[in-house]
């Protein structure tokens, strides 16, 4: 079951003396901002590993429920450069927030994202010391073998406007959406069960991430290294005169691709005409942090982050992640919940009821990173950002877009991508909800009790758990001729939904390595793969 304490973001001040003793890249020493990092054991956004209790310990680790689309090619050149087309969805005006039914953005999705594999040799399995770039002799099967190269996760996230912003929030802005380009790894070896050093995980983590908004000029802005063992406040603080903000119903382009210091990240907005970038190099502050399970010190190794595999096929996987994806689109969900509490604190935990003031429970353990409405940047609710591990909160319920406007966000819409003027051959819909749901309910080495509709926290009629209300499903539509993807209900002009919820598929066993270097496997998604491209 997913951790219900602690806040969003973990915020690591130390004073400068401390920061001084760390090495690596010279940026530590240089640093005069706080130093921060984005926990990942807090934080809604990152990478759901492949065993939360067994990585973390039970109880300290925040769950990520990520509905996704994953595209397959056999073509060179599709695990590394992709374009993909977006419309941002539009929000309900910020008026009468708590009206029945009425929902925004920010409480479906702290963010929503494209995603790829790199290489990062100082991350699980950290069985190879190096990783060739763009190429399939990455794939290694962890059922045969657990010398896989050492793997990160790029998610290229945007966040939606309109309530509380940036670092504590999910917003940058009151009515304008940002980007920002964030790198997963993971500082364990599974063989010999070490994780990285106790003095290196409090000063960037586990799961570290590299973090860097998408700027206008390409490069992160003064004291703003995207590095965990140099990052500070600034760095996860939105600048709107450096960074690319949107507006909702913008059109976008969005290109990924393979540059000879790292993957780059262009997203043009073709409403505006503005345009932003990110490349991941060393020389913009991107670093490895060093994998060093019995020393004392956090040291940074600049580094440029390359895409790991040249194709997209099945096999191209993160073998430390829940899910089974290189590149994909997932909307991040499952983080948000009303709180009617008037005393709450900036980030802390809800204490009286949870719920819309229409209908209310008693606020239990999943009520945490919590604001009050005067923290909003514009819509004036208060609500808690923690995961929703009762499945009862608001993107659990049948509030998501549906052609009903005045209540309802549009939908985020997304075609597939395209690999250098090619399309892909094959998709999967995939969700991680074994991987999330209460193990109590939902035996991941067996799949018992494991259900497309996640189980609440809240009892039926019957004395048992009760399904959620609701679970998001994608559907096609026609967009100015062109196929577009999109997420919520039943959206007039859809002209496939694939089933709902039964797109998800069956039961999928995934092989991960385990300590000695053998394989185990787990139940930690949904997933069902079509032969075809249908949209």
């Amino acid at each position: 079951m997913r951790s219900s304490t602690g806040k969003l973001l973990l915020l690591a001040a130390l004073p400068l003396a401390t920061l001084a003793g760390f090495q690596g890249g010279g940026s530590v020493a240089q640093a005069t901002a706080a130093h921060s990092i984005l926990s990942c054991t807090k934080s809604a956004t990152c990478t759901e590993v492949l065993d939360s209790e067994a990585v973390f310990g039970e109880g300290v680790y925040v769950g990520h429920d990520e509905p996704s689309t994953l595209f397959y090619s056999n073509r060179p050149g599709s695990g590394n450069s992709n374009q993909w087309q977006l419309t941002l969805p539009k929000d309900p005006t910020p008026t009468a927030p708590l009206t029945p039914g009425k929902s925004y953005n920010f409480q479906l999705h702290p963010a929503f994202w494209f995603g790829m594999a790199l290489c990062d040799t100082q991350s699980y399995p950290e069985q190879v010391s190096t990783c060739t770039p763009d190429s399939d002799t990455n794939i290694v099967d962890p059922a045969i073998s657990p010398a896989h190269p050492g793997t990160a996760f790029m998610e290229m996230q945007f966040y939606p406007p309109g309530w509380v912003n940036w670092p504590a929030g999910n917003s940058c802005d009151p009515t304008k959406w940002c980007a920002a380009l964030n790198i997963d790894s993971l500082s364990q070896n599974p063989v010999t069960g070490q994780s990285q050093n106790a003095t290196c995980q409090a000063h960037a983590g586990l799961e570290y991430v590299n973090f860097a908004f998408i700027t206008k000029s390409g490069t992160p802005q003064p004291l703003s290294p995207p590095n965990p063992v140099s990052s500070t406040i600034n760095t996860f603080t939105p600048n709107a005169a450096a960074d690319l903000f949107m507006n909702s119903g913008d059109k976008l382009s969005v290109n990924e691709h393979d540059t000879a210091h790292g993957l780059q990240i262009v997203i043009k907005d073709k409403t505006t005409g503005r345009t932003g970038s990110m490349t991941t190099s060393a020389a913009n502050g991107f670093g490895q942090v060093q994998y060093d399970p019995t020393g004392t010190s956090c040291n940074n190794i600049p580094y440029d982050f390359h895409p790991m595999y040249s194709t997209s096929s099945e096999q191209t996987r993160v073998t430390w992640a829940a899910h089974s994806y290189n590149v994909a689109f997932a909307d991040e969900t499952g983080h948000f919940d009303y709180c009617n509490d008037p005393s709450v604190t900036f980030g802390g935990n809800c204490s009286t009821t949870e719920g819309t003031g229409i209908t209310t429970e008693a606020a239990d353990g999943d009520d945490f990173g919590c604001f009050d409405k005067t923290a909003s940047s514009l819509v004036q609710v208060s609500g808690c950002l923690g995961t929703n591990t009762g499945f009862d909160g608001v993107p659990y319920t049948p509030v998501w877009p549906d052609g009903n406007t005045a209540l309802h966000p549009t939908a985020i819409q997304f075609s597939s991508p395209v690999s250098n003027g090619h399309k892909f051959q094959r998709m999967a819909f995939e969700a991680d909800l074994p991987r999330i749901e209460d193990s109590t309910v939902c035996d991941r080495f067996t799949g018992a009790g494991c259900t497309l509709i996640p189980t609440t926290d809240d009892l039926g009629p019957s004395g048992f758990p009760s399904p959620a209300l609701f679970y998001p499903f994608f559907s096609t539509t026609k967009v100015g001729g062109s196929c577009m993807w999109q997420l919520g209900n039943h959206i007039p002009g859809s002209t496939n939904d694939f089933g709902q919820n039964a797109q998800y598929g069956t039961l999928l066993n995934s092989t991960y390595t385990t300590t000695g270097g053998g394989p185990t496997n787990r139940y930690n998604n949904f997933r069902q793969v079509l032969s075809t491209i249908p949209c």
